[in-house]
This record gives structure tokens, C-alpha cells and sequence, in this order.
């Protein structure tokens, strides 16, 4: 979007006084326990499971992810997509959550409709919330063709126009002759979209805008990447036009009331128009009545000076997930030891605003083989893991194909350790935080516990193992809090202890390249 309304919103969030943190009006977990919130995403790009379907599957594991400490799941797109394997990404129709018998099939990838509440239901019912993946951007698999004037935009400048305007045939026309005006009567046509990418009469790639009639162009408040990243693909929805702005209100009021979902995950909102995104926030909380209603955005981008002037423009109904933070994980795995993590929080969003982030490690996107690869390696992987579950700033989410056996990125010694890194955050990760940033190639940090939950001492290294001085233990003095009293401390990976004196301090060890946690132990053990 253009540096004007950037100016304008800043101005606004100023008189106002800044939104307070996302985080602090949110619900994140459904139940008004002392244990910390955690996320998982319960899903990887190809999921599949070998006996029964994804939703199945997702309530099966129920009870073990509330074990582990999960409050929220964040559930890939429920919509029915344009084809029977589609993620739902390519969405098609989203009031079809696999009831009717829409692109070949009745259920979606993950399931039939049925499956879905049914699994929610179980997972409420586990003190576990579910959230809705919310697909608003694009449609795709139109059921017929139509002709209409548009212009080709040059695909690095989408500001630029190519040739005047021309009759072009493309596949807007969604009939959802399965569904037959069940939920919604509405039938979308040209008239409701921005752009697309293909000329059905000249069989040509492109971007095409569409013009005449009452279109407006692309939207003016979206990113400025590329001179305006309205169009990203398929058939771009135009959130300006009012009967489409009345369709998605439904949806989203229909799918959390259908589903019991408790809130959403926002796909692409660099490529939406912002004020509709407000707007949509604002009535859901309006029509459900819930005015701590969870949604976080995916806004990719690495440069969080990128991602500020849209938590300001939120006003503080949406989260964000952590992207910069994950480069820097990322940065780190690839560099080893050369990197310093005595920066490893530089130039995050959690660093900015801790109570607007989401943080994460990888995802579906970040998977190797995907356009967004930037996978963090193993020899990171847990280290990553510990700084964001047990340091106490933002909210974690953690993903399904760190922690569960899948053919695309499973890596048992990961999942085992994240397991472990899991029931620490329930158990220990609590209280006051000191960090202990000294060192460029171990850092330390302190939670000092509360009335119900322990403390824990964390060090974490990305020395290099087995490299003459480098072999040697890292060893970095903390106190654990006077509280403590003279105890002794074990290790959560391995074996040892360390004594801590009745002033709370300790030199807890850690070996090199690896994660560490230190607890209390029971003396009666």
C-alpha cells in the first residue's frame, strides 16, 4: 500500500495512543488454568495418513496434545478446494467444509464435514481450541468461463500496464452447482474479482487486471511489493465490492458457529485490502460476542520493519507470526558457529512488540521442495525450539512435522527432544526471566517459576562438537532465584546435576551445539 495511507493510519494509531498488545486481549486456551498457551499446527503440506482421515487422525491425538500442553490447533483450510487432493489453499468453495459433491469428490483432502465438528467437539472437550483456517484471497476451479475487458500488467510492476485493454475469457463464474445455494445463495462472476492469470481465448499466461463496468483496479491498501501486490493467483477477490464483503461476513460468523472453531488463522494479508481485514475482525468479535476472539495473519516477510505499520493498523485484533524470527533461526543453522546468538532476536517481531507475535520455527511453507523454502536445519532445530517455548515472550506454535513421524521432514531426534521441550514449557517455564546473552556461541536464560510451577534454567549452544577446545562444556553461572535455597538442579537431556547455593546461584553446563534445560529436583526423589 502507498506510503500515504501508511501516514494516515500512523497519525490515527498516535491520537488514539498506541493499540495495546494482541496477546493481552486474546484468548489461548479455553480454560482460565495457570498452564502456559501453546499452539500447534497440525498439519504438514502433503499430510495424509495411512487408515483414516485427517480429521480422524487430528481427534485420535487429542488426548496426547493436551498431555503435551497444547491449547490451540491450528487446522489446515476446511474448504472444498478445486480439485479432490487440494490442500485448500486452492480454495474453491469455502461453504463446503466435505458435505456436497463438488470437483469429484464430497469430502475435502482432510475429511468430511461430519469429521470435522465432530473432531472439534473432542478437542473442546480437552480443554484445546481450534482454529479456522481462513482462505479469503483467491478462488480457484471457476465452473465456467465468461468474457470481459481486461489489462495485462507487467508481473514484476503490476502499476505498469502492457497493452491497452481487451476482451480476454476467464474462468470467474462460480456456480457450486453441488451445493445448490445451501448457506449461500451467492454466485460469483467478474464483477467480484480484481484479476487473474489466464486467457482462456488466446490460451495465454498472464496477469490480467479487469477493468469497466464498477471495477476500481487493484486495491490501493495492500503491500507496495512489486508496485501492488493485490494479485497473487487464480481469481483475486475484490474486497471492496459489497456483496463480497456481505458473503465473507457470513462465512466467517457461519463456519466458527458450524464448526465451533475459536478463531482464525488469516492466509496472504499482504495481498488483501486492509481495511476489509479490520473490518472482518471487527464483526466477528461484534456477531459472536467474543471480544477476545483469536486470529493471527500470515504477513511473509523477513523485514520487520515490513510488518510494523500493519500491527499499528490492526489496532490490536490480530497477532502476527514471527517471520524474521524464523530467518534468524534459519540464518543460524546455515552459519553454525559463525553466527552470534547474542543476536538472535535482533530485528524480530517479538524483540518489537512480544505481545503481537506469534512465534514459530518452521511450517508448511518453509518445508524443502516448497517456494518459500528456508528450512531450519537439525543442528538448530531444538535450540530454536527452547528459546521460543520456555523464554516467556510471544506465543509459540509448533509444527506437526517436527514432532510426528511424516515422509517429508520427520527427524526422530528432533521429535523426541521436542516432546521434552513441550512438557518443560507446561511444567517449568514460568515466573521472572533474566537472560544471560555473554557469550557469542552459548546463551543462557532464567525463568524463575511461580506459586504453582518450577523454574528452569536453559543454555543453549551452536558451537561446533568435536573440535579441540570447542569440546569442552560451556559452563555459564545464573541464579535461579533466591526462593530456591540450597537445592540441586537436573538435567532435562542426559544425565548430571548441579548444586545451587542458598542465594539461587549455579554454573550450569551445557555441551556443545546442543540445548540444555536444567530443573529442580524433588529432594524426595
Amino acid at each position: 500500500m502507498g506510503q500515504r495511507g501508511w501516514l494516515i493510519d500512523w497519525v490515527l494509531t498516535r491520537l488514539r495512543g498506541y493499540p495495546r498488545p494482541a496477546l493481552e486481549g486474546m484468548r489461548l486456551s479455553p480454560g482460565a488454568g495457570a498452564d502456559n498457551g501453546l499452539m500447534i499446527q497440525f498439519f504438514t503440506w502433503d499430510s495424509k495418513h495411512p487408515s483414516m482421515s485427517w480429521w480422524q487422525h487430528f481427534e485420535s491425538e487429542v488426548p496426547r496434545l493436551a498431555e503435551l500442553g497444547v491449547t490451540q490447533v491450528w487446522l489446515p483450510p476446511p474448504n472444498k478446494a478445486m480439485k479432490e487432493t487440494g490442500q485448500g489453499y486452492d480454495a474453491y468453495d469455502l461453504w463446503d467444509l466435505g458435505e456436497f459433491d463438488q470437483k469429484g469428490t464430497v469430502a475435502t483432502r482432510w475429511g468430511t464435514a461430519e469429521e470435522l465438528v465432530h473432531a472439534i467437539e473432542v478437542a473442546k472437550a480437552h480443554g484445546i481450541d481450534v482454529l479456522i483456517d481462513a482462505v479469503m484471497n483467491h478462488k480457484i476451479g471457476a465452473d465456467r468461463t465468461e468474457t470481459f475487458q481486461a489489462v495485462p500488467v507487467d508481473p514484476q510492476n503490476r502499476l505498469r500496464d502492457l497493452t491497452p485493454p481487451r476482451e480476454i475469457e476467464g474462468w470467474t463464474l462460480f456456480d457450486f452447482p453441488g451445493r445448490n445455494g445451501q448457506y449461500s445463495t451467492f454466485r460469483w462472476t467478474q464483477e467480484h474479482f480484481t484479476g487473474l492469470d489466464w486467457d482462456h481465448k488466446k490460451q495465454m499466461k498472464g496477469i490480467y487486471r479487469i477493468v469497466g463496468g464498477s471495477h476500481k483496479g487493484w486495491s490501493k491498501f495492500v503491500d507496495s511489493e512489486l508496485g501492488n501486490y493485490d494479485y497473487l493467483l487464480g481469481a483475486d477477490i475484490d474486497h471492496r465490492h459489497p456483496d463480497v464483503r456481505q458473503d465473507l461476513f457470513a462465512w466467517g460468523e457461519w463456519v466458527l458457529k458450524t464448526t465451533g472453531g475459536a478463531g482464525f488463522r488469516l492466509d496472504a494479508i499482504k495481498h488483501m485490502d486492509r481495511y476489509f481485514l479490520l473490518d472482518f475482525l471487527k464483526h466477528m468479535r461484534q456477531v459472536t460476542g467474543r471480544g477476545d476472539l483469536f486470529a493471527v495473519a500470515e504477513y511473509w516477510s523477513t523485514n520487520v520493519k515490513l510488518i510494523k505499520p500493519y500491527i499499528y493498523a490492526f489496532q490490536g485484533l490480530v497477532t502476527f507470526f514471527d517471520v524474521p524470527l524464523h530467518d534468524s533461526f534459519y540464518r543460524a543453522s546455515k552459519a553454525g558457529p559463525r553466527f552470534d546468538l547474542r543476536t538472535i532476536f535482533s530485528n524480530t517481531v517479538v524483540n518489537f512488540r512480544p505481545g503481537d507475535a506469534i512465534t514459530f520455527v518452521d511450517n508448511h511453507e518453509y518445508q524443502i521442495g516448497q517456494s518459500l523454502e528456508s528450512w531450519v536445519g537439525p543442528n538448530f532445530k531444538l535450540q530454536a525450539y527452547a528459546l521460543i517455548l520456555l523464554r516467556g515472550e510471544g506465543h509459540p506454535c509448533v509444527f506437526y512435522g517436527d514432532l510426528y513421524p511424516n515422509e517429508e521432514c520427520y527427524d526422530p531426534r528432533v521429535a523426541s527432544g521436542l516432546q521434552l521441550l513441550m512438557e518443560a514449557r507446561k511444567k517449568y517455564a514460568y515466573g521472572d526471566r533474566t537472560d544471560y546473552f555473554d557469550s557469542r556461541n552459548c546463551i543462557g536464560l532464567v525463568r524463575t517459576g511461580d506459586g504453582q510451577h518450577g523454574g528452569c534454567a536453559v543454555l543453549v549452544s551452536n558451537a561446533n562438537p568435536g573440535h579441540g577446545a570447542q569440546d569442552a562444556m560451556h559452563s555459564v553461572r545464573m541464579n535461579v532465584g533466591a526462593n530456591v535455597g540450597p537445592s540441586t538442579f537436573g538435567p532435562l537431556f542426559g544425565t548430571g546435576s548441579v548444586d545451587v547455593s542458598g542465594d539461587g546461584w549455579g554454573t550450569f553446563t551445557c555441551s556443545p551445539g546442543q540445548v540444555q534445560v536444567w530443573v529442580k529436583r524433588d529432594p524426595t526423589s
